[in-house]
């Protein structure tokens, strides 16, 4: 069995432990704003003794986050839905590897729809640059959200995080028996394509022995895909990819991610679809020949990505980005005027960084954000 105690710094909050994180988040400065935000209805001391009274996980993932995915379907939403839960079977645990658009929508919402399935809810995967407040953290560990180091380049380093996550991620499947959800790569998708790093693949198999094909097998890997009608953040993407073309790099702004997951919550994404994929397979994984191409790893990354890439939904906005970009009207058939009209009306909005920006380069990355997913559906 393993020593749990390697954990302690990563792991999600235990029950006991809810009653004292539930003080500290009716106590915090910002409760009102975020009470008024959930339960617009209720008086502020009602939903302040409703949240010091919760005493676990699952009561908080259930009073509370429920309506927190609730309220952002509502105002920020024309259409919520999802596909492929039968895929899933509430008796067994999965790892949900997910393509990731937002960063924490993509998996609060799968936390949504597995809760009104009457399946367990997962552990989520949550960087350590997120923690950056008591409230954050606070909030992160009730939502059974666990602690993800970033290690700089020191080689050493980066192998003792990476076995230490993957042995975190094996235990709570394998031993805690919670499912887990982890992105299939390190950081947002930011220019519209989904592709899962096959460093994510080994760093999974590094706690699971010799056999490859078992040790993956053994985790019951379950693609997920979202699809936003409107990327969220999409501007945000924009102007850090044209950072990165201009500068070579980019260097995140002091409180930018805070301000990304408010963006992410607050920004109007029209139609919104998660499609739960079948999950990966004893046989297929078995299957796969260790000295083709790229070896074990990318070939299991590629059966995700295949997955992910058949059930990503394509919205109007796509189609019509991916003609604004060939000069064609190779799917005018597939969006209306009024919806081209909205989109070169998002385009418009680029207008305002003219000052310090090239605007004819921030129409067309952002552009190929919408544009790039309609090329990955017809790879």
């Amino acid at each position: 069995m393993t020593d749990e105690s390697k954990f302690e710094s990563m792991r999600p909050y235990r029950d006991e432990e809810i009653p004292a994180a539930m003080q500290r988040i009716a106590d915090s400065t910002f409760f009102p704003l975020l009470a008024s935000y959930v339960f617009p209805e209720s008086d502020l001391a009602t939903v302040k003794e409703a949240v010091k009274a919760i005493r676990t996980t699952d009561q908080f993932q259930a009073q509370v986050m429920y309506h927190v995915n609730a309220q952002v379907i509502r105002r920020t939403m024309t259409e919520f839905t999802y596909g492929g839960i039968g895929h899933l079977s509430p008796s067994e645990r999965y790892l949900f590897i997910g393509n990731h658009r937002d960063i924490v929508l993509d998996s609060s919402l799968m936390q949504y729809v597995l809760f009104q399935n009457g399946h367990e809810t997962s552990e989520i995967t949550f960087g350590a640059n997120l923690m950056q407040n008591q409230l954050i953290i606070d909030i992160g560990k009730a939502n059974k959200m666990f602690k993800v180091e970033r290690p700089g380049t020191d080689m050493r380093q980066f192998y003792q995080s990476s076995l230490r996550l993957s042995e975190y991620i094996r235990h709570t499947i394998c031993h805690k028996h919670r499912s887990v959800w982890i992105a299939q790569r390190n950081g947002r998708t930011k220019d519209g394509k989904d592709s899962t790093d096959q460093g994510i693949i080994k760093m999974l198999g590094m706690s699971g022995g010799r056999n490859k094909a078992d040790a993956i097998a053994r985790l019951r890997i379950a693609p997920v895909a979202i699809s936003y009608e409107w990327e969220p953040c999409d501007i945000l993407k924009t102007l850090e990819l044209y950072e990165k073309q201009k500068a070579g790099c980019y260097v995140k702004k002091p409180g930018e991610d805070v301000n990304s997951i408010l963006t992410g919550f607050a920004q109007a994404k029209g139609r919104v679809h998660m499609e739960f994929c079948e999950p990966l397979k004893e046989d297929e994984l078995a299957a796969i020949d260790p000295s083709a191409p790229g070896g074990f790893n990318r070939a299991v990354a590629n059966l995700i990505d295949r997955r992910i890439c058949k059930a990503y939904r394509l919205f109007p906005n796509n189609y019509i980005a991916h003609d604004m970009r060939s000069g064609k009207r190779e799917f005018a058939g597939l969006y209306t005027r009024v919806q081209e009209a909205a989109f070169e009306n998002r385009l418009k909005t680029l207008e305002q960084y003219g000052e310090n920006c090239d605007t004819a380069i921030l129409s067309d990355i952002l552009t190929g954000i919408y544009a790039n997913p309609v090329d990955q559906a017809q790879g």
